[in-house]
C-alpha cells in the first residue's frame, strides 16, 4: 500500500524529526561532553600516576644529599600531602627553601677528572657550593596563596659555628641542614618544612622542557667571563628565550643594582614562567620534565608530595602569587671589609608576621598604615614627561600621600599600569589602587628598592588623565 501526503503533513513531520534529531544531538553533544570532561580527568590522573612511577616512590627518591639525623631533625617531617586519591592535594601551609647551585671545580673535593685539565672553570653538576640564588617559598592551602621570599646571596648573618658571613656561604660550610638553620634565625624563626637544590646546569634543561618562556628582557645585556665560558649577550625587548637565553638573563647582575637588580630580573621570570606554565597540559608533561632535570635535584621532597606542590601551584590564582624580597640597604664603601646586602629587622618582622604568619613582639596588630608615611615611586613606561605625570601626583596628594618622587622610567612598555608593593604591603597598594580608580596590585619587588609602593604607569592612565585632572581642579 502506498502513502501519500500532503506538503504540509510532510512539513509538520520534518519539523518533529528536526526537534527529535536536535534534541538527540543535544543529547549526545552533552554525553560526548561529560565523556571527554572524564577522560581529561583520567589523562591528568594517569599522567600523575606515570610521573610516580617514573621515579621509585621512596621516601625521597629525588634526594642525592646524605643528611644525619640531626640534619633531617632541622626539617619538619609531617607528611604535607593527602593518602589515597587525596595524594595530589596539600594539607597543610609549607615552606620550601629552595637553593640555586653555582658550582665550579675548586668548588668542589673531587671535582670530574674531564674538567682538570681545561684552561677555563665550567660549570660541574654538585650541590657542595655556594648557593647562588635562595628562594623560600609558601604554600598555603588555607589562604590559596603562594609566597615567594627572595633572600639576596650576598645578605649579612650569622652562620652558626662559622661566624658572620654572606648568607649563600652556609650551603659551603653545612649544606642544606645549616642553610635552613641560617635562614630560618634570619626570618624570625620561620619553619622551614623541606628543601630543593638545583644545580644551574638544569635551569637551562628545566625551561627547555617547559617550551622556553616569553619574557621582556629590560635592557641591552652583554658581559664575557673567559674563566667560566660564560656569555651574555641578550638584546631589550619582548621576546621568548630559551634555556640558555634564560639563564644569561638569570645569572647578569654586572649593572647598579647588582645581585638586586638580579633578583628582581628573576620574579620577572618566574612570574612568565608560572604564567604559561602551570597549567593541566604541563602537568600532564611531568614525568618528562621530571626525567630531564631529575639528576641536577637534590631535594627532601618526594614525588608525591612534588606532584601536591605543582597540583597547587595549577590551581592558584596568578593575582594570589605573591613575590618578596628580604627588606634591607647595601652596605656603604668601606663599611665592612666585604660588600653586603645588610637586612632590616623591623622590616622582616613586619614581612614574616604578615605573609608568613610568623608571631613577633615587635609587631602590633595590623593597622592601616598612614599614606604620609608610604614612600611612593613613579616609573613611566609610556614615554611621558613629567608635566603629564602631574594630574596623578596631585590625585595621590589630595588623598595624604606626601613622599612621591619621580624614579626611572619603567622600561617595558605597559598596557595597564602597575601598583607594586615593592615592601609586601598589599593593603596600601590597593588602597592606591582604589584612590587611582585604574591599575593592577601586584605584590613584588620588581619596584624602585628605595619605595613602599612603585606605580609603574601603563597606558590605561593616559586614558584616565582627562579624569583625574577634572577631579583635583579646585
Amino acid at each position: 500500500m502506498t502513502i501519500q501526503r500532503t506538503s504540509t503533513e510532510e512539513n509538520q513531520l520534518g519539523n518533529v524529526a528536526n526537534k527529535s534529531k536536535k534534541k538527540h544531538q543535544n543529547s549526545k553533544s552533552g554525553r560526548w561532553l561529560w565523556f571527554w570532561v572524564g577522560m581529561s580527568g583520567i589523562a591528568m590522573v594517569s599522567a600523575t600516576a606515570g610521573a610516580l612511577l617514573a621515579v621509585s616512590l621512596t621516601s625521597t627518591p629525588l634526594q642525592q644529599a646524605q643528611l644525619s639525623p640531626q640534619e633531617e631533625a632541622v626539617f619538619d617531617g609531617d607528611r604535607i600531602s593527602g593518602g589515597g586519591l587525596r595524594f595530589s592535594e596539600l594539607t597543610r601551609p609549607v615552606n620550601i627553601l629552595v637553593m640555586g647551585m653555582s658550582v665550579l671545580p675548586p668548588d668542589v673535593d673531587n671535582p670530574p677528572e674531564e674538567t682538570k685539565n681545561l684552561r677555563y672553570l665550567p660549570q660541574v653538576n654538585s650541590f657542595d657550593g655556594l648557593s647562588d640564588v635562595m628562594l623560600l617559598i609558601k604554600f598555603d592551602p588555607q589562604s590559596k596563596k603562594m609566597t615567594m621570599l627572595s633572600i639576596p646571596r650576598d645578605t649579612r648573618t650569622e652562620i652558626e659555628g662559622h661566624g658572620v658571613k654572606k648568607i649563600n656561604h652556609a650551603n659551603l660550610e653545612g649544606g642544606p641542614a645549616l642553610t635552613a638553620k641560617t635562614v630560618s634565625n634570619l626570618l624570625d624563626g620561620v619553619a622551614i618544612d623541606r628543601y630543593v637544590r638545583i644545580n644551574v646546569l638544569g635551569v637551562a634543561k628545566l625551561i627547555d622542557a617547559l617550551g622556553g618562556v616569553t619574557v621582556y628582557v629590560p635592557k641591552d645585556m652583554k658581559y664575557q667571563d673567559e674563566a667560566q665560558h660564560l656569555y651574555i649577550n641578550l638584546k631589550a625587548g619582548k621576546q621568548h628565550l630559551n634555556g640558555d637565553q634564560a639563564l644569561q638573563l638569570l645569572r647578569f647582575r654586572h649593572d647598579e643594582l647588582g645581585d638586586i637588580g638580579r633578583i628582581q630580573r628573576q620574579q620577572m621570570v618566574l612570574r612568565a614562567l608560572m604564567d604559561q606554565s602551570l597549567n593541566p597540559a604541563t602537568v600532564a608533561q611531568f614525568p618528562k620534565v621530571l626525567d630531564v632535570v631529575k639528576e641536577h635535584i637534590d631535594t627532601n621532597l618526594n614525588v608525591e608530595e612534588l606532584v601536591a606542590l605543582v597540583g597547587f601551584g595549577v590551581r592558584t590564582n596568578r593575582s594570589n602569587m605573591q613575590m618578596l624580597m628580604v627588606p634591607g640597604r647595601f652596605s656603604e664603601k668601606n663599611e665592612y671589609d666585604a660588600s653586603y646586602w645588610l637586612p632590616n629587622k623591623d622590616g622582616i618582622a613586619k614581612l614574616m608576621a604578615q605573609h608568613y604568619g610568623v608571631e613577633s613582639t615587635q609587631v602590633q596588630e595590623q593597622q592601616t598604615t598612614e599614606p604620609s608615611s608610604v614612600r611612593v615611586a613613579i616609573q613611566d613606561s609610556t614615554g611621558s614627561d613629567f608635566n603629564t605625570l602631574r594630574p596623578l601626583i596631585r590625585s595621590l596628594e589630595k588623598a595624604g600621600y606626601r613622599n612621591i618622587y619621580v624614579s626611572k622610567p619603567w622600561s617595558e612598555p605597559l598596557d595597564v599600569t602597575h601598583i607594586v608593593a615593592q615592601q609586601g604591603d598589599g593593603n596600601s597598594a590597593g588602597s592606591i589602587r582604589d584612590i587611582l580608580g585604574f591599575g593592577e596590585v601586584r605584590v613584588e619587588s620588581t619596584g624602585n628598592i628605595a619605595s613602599d609602593i612603585s606605580i609603574q604607569v601603563g597606558k590605561d592612565w593616559l586614558q584616565q588623565k582627562e579624569l583625574l585632572e577634572k577631579s583635583t581642579q579646585p
